[in-house]
């Protein structure tokens, strides 16, 4: 998720942990540790197909941040020796390291929560990497314990029903999720369409809309389901994939690394003489977050070189097409696809 769910997560979980017995400290040190795992990213990779695919590795095990618990703690109890509660510290610290990776899991990036013993990235998709009906909750509990100094009882009530309604919000999209992964895979095969996998993703800021792609032979399929409109029929739009590009290369690292990290969920496309290989899970079709030069065109075949990133930001300024989506996505067959 983003930072700041993570601070504010953190923070909650603290402030939930520990907070009656050593106050405002719970919430910093909770904020803290809910930052930590993300501090990945500082860590300097020659190849952006690793600084990709690395990111929720190491520093979001359980495994590694278990072990780096006892040290956390002992900086916490050096820094407030007053404070004695030790299996307290120990709790808060586990509890804010545990909630940050196991949120991210939920999130389709992938995050390799039982690294080194699995490496398999945990990418559920069932929320997107920002979505404030599960942020808000947090912030108003945060704010009303800040706030109830002469009641801290009342502050703790609203923060625990933040902590509530969060987790229950949670529950809420994997159930839907599922729901419609079952209405999309019903809707391909009545309309003939074959499918080698699919995928469903909460849309952004939101889950009452989800994206739905479904990968083929040729290419993949792209399909969009509105909670609010409802419905049982989704329109795909279809899209080529130059897969066989990838033939050429089968020991490319990067090549090899990102089938792995997207699950399959990759496409292939030639721009000028550049081959890039593109995750379909992140971002909308002709504005997708992370994709990648991974060759170039020789003659005729294509030569592997160095990857390197050719876009990496999201395209807020299409999220517009979305709130129509939400309205109009299962019914209206001349819109334009996404």
């Amino acid at each position: 998720m983003d930072s700041l769910t993570q601070i504010v997560l953190g923070a909650a979980v603290g402030e939930a942990a520990l907070g009656k017995r050593v106050g405002r400290k719970a919430a910093l040190w909770g904020a803290i540790c809910g930052t930590l795992p993300d501090l990945d990213v500082v860590v300097p990779f020659a190849d952006p197909v690793a600084t990709f695919t690395y990111h929720r590795s190491f520093s979001h095990s359980l495994f590694v941040l278990a072990a780096l618990t006892p040290l956390i703690v002992w900086l916490i109890r050096k820094v407030h020796p007053q404070h004695r509660d030790e299996r307290g510290w120990y709790a808060l610290v586990y509890l804010s390291f545990a909630t940050h990776v196991l949120l991210d899991s939920l999130t389709i990036y992938g995050t390799q929560i039982f690294w080194p013993v699995v490496t398999t990235p945990v990418s559920i998709g069932s929320v997107f990497i920002i979505d404030p009906l599960y942020t808000v909750p947090l912030i108003i509990g945060l704010v009303a314990v800040f706030l109830a100094r002469r009641r801290p009882a009342i502050g703790r009530r609203v923060l625990a029903a933040g902590l509530t309604f969060s987790a229950a919000y949670l529950a809420w999209g994997f159930a839907a999720q599922s729901w419609v992964h079952n209405v999309a895979k019903a809707s391909l095969e009545r309309q003939g369409l074959a499918t080698t996998r699919q995928v469903t993703l909460a849309a952004p800021f939101t889950t009452l809309m989800w994206r739905i792609v479904a990968m083929h032979d040729d290419g993949y399929r792209v399909g969009w389901y509105s909670l609010v409109e409802g419905g049982d029929k989704i329109i795909f739009a279809d899209y080529p994939s130059e897969t066989a590009l990838l033939d050429a290369m089968p020991d490319h690292w990067p090549v090899n690394r990102l089938r792995w990290f997207t699950k399959g969920f990759f496409g292939v496309s030639v721009d000028g003489a550049d081959v890039l290989m593109t995750d379909l899970r992140m971002g909308v079709e002709g504005s997708y977050v992370f994709s990648f030069k991974v060759a170039e065109i020789a003659n005729p075949h294509p030569i592997p070189v160095a990857s390197t990133m050719v876009s990496d930001r999201p395209d807020f300024d299409r999220v517009d097409e979305l709130w129509d989506l939400l309205l109009h996505a299962n019914s209206r067959p001349n819109r334009r696809p996404l």
